[in-house]
């Protein structure tokens, strides 16, 4: 390891990069970080777009859309009325981009990428070409997606699952679904390999893993579900190109009939084939979603609360399991399918199982509240909302593990609901607390506080304005595919609630104009900070100078101890960092973060 950082602090007086090679294909791990970071964040305003348009059409079906109407054409808005096509696009391309292109990339790629590598102490990840070029496949995955669009019959219409044998025989927007798909997977495979071989290798002297901070554990239990399920969704992905492009049918059954005619293909598929490859990567990939966020709200939390989390080896095995149990849960999402009885019973019972590790990582970030001198900044404000909310989709999700209540509930909108209620004010809200955590590490400036606050509780109110009536909409038994639930009577009664939802979403979108502005504004204009470690944090990204340079630290550190050492006894300060040795006097304690100027 000191070799490795002994040549990256020789490294500090190379010579300058052109800018090409500093900050477009960069081998930097911090340029490439915010290159994710900052590309998720556009993909996930243009899902978020698409769903705004979605909420029109569900809550005045058959109504003219205002402005957009006119400038989207007569395919997908004839007259200004947006036909059923144009609709499964904006729901198939929704669910791809905020998963695959949002919420992952920004996750992973951006906080992993540009935190990790700080907090073991290295100099950057193992390998950065690889590094430079997982983002680029991610890049070049993004703009396939987005392209589809523009192609005769419009973007994929199969939903964000790509369910065959529809996905066989759709426009040819979903090929493009599906190479686009190729190169995700192959960004996420390179990425995770990155990150399990700089953990591993390129930890500083004296950080065991059970002193690594609870975000790199989490960081690499999220790196080795990514390695191990996306292979089957890549291979499941080339089989259904080769079924669409090259006459094979690996998901086509014989004697399929499409607009009254028998397809013409040697059959034999088996959709079912395709559930399982998918789902086998999917339910994976929701802790790929949730992982890297229960890390970021375990970071901010011990900082605000200035004591150490609750049961912290008890929180890394049950990631660990989590990790584990996830790969056996995948079926629970086909219970509609006649597995039979004995399978249904298996999957419902690990079904079961995962959710006791969950309930381990709630419960110890909730206990470690207690008795905290909670300091209630935007970051902590996102984090201590996350915790009831992942709460209410996880509880929301036990009922369709269980064979019985799934059968009612299978499709309809309390699944958007329950999945919803985990990604959106979960994983969303620990996203956004990370943002204003580590920028001034990223910046030098703090994010003002005043905006901060605004976002927060706007966001708070709205988000569960638009996914709370989905849980009571799904128990009606509306579908989540219908177009026009008011052509039902049951749909119709509750029209009402979807109404809401959608005036909901619509101030959901404008109370993210405070973190847009709050974002671009406080680059130039935000509070300096007055230190290296403005939260008085006790882990190694904080021991660098900031923004971090090349190689990233000027002396290589050495830990001394675990993470999250607050309110230690007998010490003048509140925090002990990692690398602060016991024979040195810990740093000047600093004064508790202020509040930006408003100005």
């Amino acid at each position: 390891m000191s070799e490795h950082a002994d040549h990256a602090h020789d490294d500090h007086g190379h010579e300058e990069l052109p800018f090409w090679r500093h900050y477009v294909f960069s081998t930097d791990h911090k340029i490439i970080g915010i290159q994710y970071a900052l590309t998720a964040l556009l993909f996930l305003f243009f899902g978020f777009c698409l769903m705004m348009m979605m909420r029109w059409q569900l809550a005045y079906p058959g109504q003219v859309m205002p402005i957009l109407g006119a400038i989207l054409g007569d395919t997908n808005m004839p007259e200004g009325v947006m036909v059923p096509e144009f609709y499964n696009q904006l729901g198939a391309m929704h669910g791809t981009i905020m998963v695959f292109l949002g919420v992952v990339p920004l996750a992973v790629g951006g906080f992993g990428n540009y935190v990790l590598p700080l907090q073991i102490g290295a100099p950057d990840m193992a390998f950065p070409k690889i590094n430079m070029a997982s983002y680029w496949a991610f890049f070049v995955g993004g703009v396939i997606m987005l392209a589809s669009f523009f192609v005769p019959g419009g973007a994929a219409q199969s939903g964000w699952t790509s369910y065959t044998p529809l996905a066989d025989i759709a426009p040819s927007g979903q090929t493009w679904w599906l190479w686009g798909m190729v190169a995700l997977i192959t960004s996420s495979l390179l990425g995770a390999l990155n990150f399990l071989v700089t953990t591993i290798q390129l930890r500083a002297d004296g950080l065991s893993f059970f002193r690594l901070p609870f975000f790199v554990w989490a960081q690499f239990v999220t790196a080795f579900l990514l390695l191990l399920a996306f292979p089957p969704l890549e291979a499941a992905s080339v089989l259904q190109l080769m079924d669409r492009l090259a006459g094979t049918s690996f998901f086509l059954p014989s004697g399929l009939v499409v607009t009254g005619e028998l397809l013409a293909v040697a059959g034999g598929g088996n959709p079912l084939l395709w559930q399982h490859l998918f789902w086998f990567l999917a339910h994976p990939e929701v802790y790929v979603l949730i992982l890297p966020a229960l890390g970021i709200v375990t970071e901010v939390v011990c900082n605000n609360t200035r004591k150490p989390i609750w049961g912290y080896k008890t929180m890394v095995y049950s990631i660990i399991f989590l990790g584990f149990m996830s790969f056996i849960v995948w079926a629970h999402h086909m219970f509609m399918t006649g597995m039979g009885t004995w399978m249904s019973t298996f999957f419902q019972t690990t079904t079961m199982i995962i959710s006791i590790p969950s309930v381990i990582l709630i419960t110890a970030l909730a206990l470690s509240l207690h008795g905290g001198s909670i300091r209630f900044t935007v970051p902590m404000l996102f984090s201590l909302a996350f915790i009831p909310m992942f709460a209410i989709g996880g509880l929301t999700g036990l009922p369709l593990g269980l064979t019985a209540a799934d059968l009612h509930l299978h499709d309809t909108y309390y699944v958007i609901g329950h999945f919803h209620y985990v990604v959106a004010p979960g994983t969303l809200f620990a996203l956004f607390a990370g943002i204003y955590y580590w920028y001034p590490k990223v910046t030098g400036r703090m994010m003002n506080e005043t905006l901060g606050k605004l976002h927060f509780w706007f966001s708070f109110i709205f988000i569960n304005g638009v996914f709370m009536p989905m849980l009571f909409i799904g128990m009606a038994g509306v579908s989540r595919r219908l177009y026009d639930q008011t052509q039902y009577a049951y749909g119709e009664q509750v029209q009402g609630l979807t109404v809401m939802g959608s005036w909901s979403a619509w101030l959901l979108g404008l109370a993210q104009l405070f973190f847009i502005v709050n974002f671009f504004m406080s680059m130039k204009g935000g509070k300096k900070v007055k230190s290296d470690n403005p939260w008085d944090a006790t882990t190694l990204e904080w021991a660098t100078p900031t923004p971090p340079p090349h190689g990233n630290f000027v002396e290589v550190p050495t830990v001394y101890r675990g993470p999250y050492e607050y309110s230690v006894p007998g010490r003048d300060s509140d925090f002990w960092p990692q690398h602060v040795g016991d024979e040195e006097t810990a740093p000047a304690e600093q004064p508790a973060p202020q509040p930006a100027d408003d100005n």
